[in-house]
């Protein structure tokens, strides 16, 4: 039993177009017309694989492929259908369309499985429209924290306004949670968004764990002024203050040669954004993540006293906001050891390896056991038009995810 490998390159075709830009780009964002066209199309793939669907009020894209007992805790496949801002035509598309592709090859081949299985589009996964990710996934678990509807994108358009737009219905979000115990596990397939398997010239990877990501908006005050008259040892420059936390950021994450610590600062504001005044407030965001949360744990500590360093230097003032805060998660042992065992049917060596990036798979592994396959992308380039992964690999993925789901269906 092998999937349609045509079938799905023509989904990923069609899905690319949803948001192009450019050559190879894409911007599909979250809660938006665009996003909307692309859950309309991969809604009409479920439907032609067998499941029923539905749009919930956290926004995201359920399919379903009813079990003979409906009442058994569900498996769930998905990843996420928005992109960045300037994106590729593989993140997250690559978890949704293979495990349309699986459900797909199921039904063709008359499997009706004991329990229901579902494939999900989680909502604003990417979380650079409202600066917090992981929306829908952490809906469905009733993990949203509070103030979230209130976040504003670049335009002022709340989180909240964005959803009622979309269609849902914010005053029933419990309706659309899962009751504790009702998700079986979770597989989510994904590009590597890294160089490790390139470099191995290894298609598939077999995930271990996902890296902790703590979040921090820094929000810096001093003291406008004019940038021909003000002298040099008075001023209160937010900018100069930012450069230098910015650049502590990178010192802290890289004192450990060969650790995967990394941390990012990656957008920054400034005001008031004029050639000839003196910068009184810097905004920014700092993304700091590792596997070891100990270390990550003491680098958070030694960023807070560098800042505070910093800006006691150049007389500044500062706040910051913690927007995400997670401990690494590892994917369970038995899942893995099913997905390595598909891949040695399919003769793949397939290595362990870590997930840098945080994924949806990180906030269902708070409700249930999860696993995760990794596809090859080109020099490890992602959240760029340039990401690019084989559809020759993807079939090979969607393959190693349809067996593991046999597998896990047979457990």
């Amino acid at each position: 039993m092998k999937i349609n490998a045509t079938r799905l390159q023509q989904h990923f075709e069609a899905m690319s177009l949803i948001g192009k830009i450019g050559e190879t780009g894409t911007c599909r964002p979250a809660h938006t017309a665009l996003e909307k066209q692309g859950f309309e199309i991969a809604s009409s793939w479920m439907q032609a694989a067998g499941m029923t669907t539905r749009i919930d009020n956290f926004g995201n894209l359920i399919g379903r492929l009813e079990g003979k007992n409906p009442n058994l805790p569900v498996l769930i496949m998905g990843s996420h259908l928005d992109s960045q801002p300037y994106g590729g035509r593989f993140d997250g598309v690559a978890g949704v369309l293979c495990a349309i592709e699986v459900v797909a090859t199921l039904s063709e081949n008359n499997i009706v499985p004991e329990r229901s299985i579902e494939v999900i589009s989680f909502a604003d996964e990417e979380g650079w429209r409202f600066n917090k990710g992981l929306f829908g996934s952490r809906g469905i678990l009733g993990k949203l924290e509070e103030g979230e509807l209130l976040r504003a994108d670049k335009d002022g358009i709340t989180r909240e306004q964005a959803l009622k737009d979309f269609g849902c219905d914010i005053t029933k979000f419990k309706e659309s949670e899962y009751k504790q115990g009702s998700i079986f596990c979770f597989l989510e397939l994904h590009i590597e968004q890294g160089p490790v398997l390139d470099m191995a010239n290894k298609p598939i990877g077999v995930v271990s764990g996902i890296s902790g990501p703590l979040w921090w908006t820094v929000k810096l005050k001093g003291m406008a002024g004019h940038t021909g008259s003000v002298p040099m040892p008075i001023r209160k420059d937010a900018l100069v203050g930012a450069a230098e936390i910015i650049v502590a950021v990178n010192e802290i994450a890289t004192q450990i040669p060969g650790a995967p610590t990394v941390g990012t600062v990656g957008t920054i504001n400034v005001f008031p954004a004029s050639r000839n005044i003196i910068p009184e407030e810097v905004t920014f965001t700092v993304d700091l993540r590792d596997i070891d949360l100990d270390r990550r744990n003491r680098y958070e500590i030694q960023l807070l006293d560098r800042i505070d360093a910093i800006c006691t230097k150049h007389h500044l003032t500062y706040e910051i906001s913690e927007d995400t805060k997670s401990d690494p998660r590892y994917c369970a042992n038995w899942i893995k050891q099913i997905i390595h065992a598909e891949c040695e049917k399919l003769q793949l060596d397939a290595p362990e390896l870590m997930s840098g990036p945080f994924h949806d798979a990180l906030a269902l592994s708070y409700a249930c056991d999860y696993g995760m396959i990794f596809v090859r992308c080109k020099d490890g380039i992602s959240h760029n038009p340039l990401e690019y992964s084989s559809y020759e690999d993807l079939a090979i993925g969607a393959n190693v995810m349809l067996g593991t789901v046999v597998g896990i269906l047979n457990r």
